[in-house]
């Protein structure tokens, strides 16, 4: 079992990764979509940048951040013994 040192510690590297993974998610979500007319002055593959990261780029960004927060979030857990 893990001492309480360590869930405390487990607590506190949990929490700042959901605000980590919080913010680049409200970055992808709203910021990038709040700005998509002045992204649209860049053109990406042909395509306006606005409409490439609203239609491909921020639903990558959301995949890659699903397996990122998943790893950290396992090594987190095995760092703190409470690892399954």
């Amino acid at each position: 079992m893990a001492s309480s040192q360590n869930k405390a510690t487990h607590w506190q590297r949990t929490r700042n990764l959901t605000f980590v993974t919080l913010a680049i998610w409200f970055f992808f979500s709203f910021f990038v979509h709040w700005f998509g007319a002045e992204l649209n002055t860049v053109s990406f593959m042909g395509f306006p940048l606005g409409f490439y990261m609203a239609a491909q780029g921020s639903p990558i960004a959301f995949v890659i951040l699903l397996f990122w927060s998943t790893r950290r979030q396992e090594a987190i857990d095995q760092e703190c013994g409470v690892a399954e």
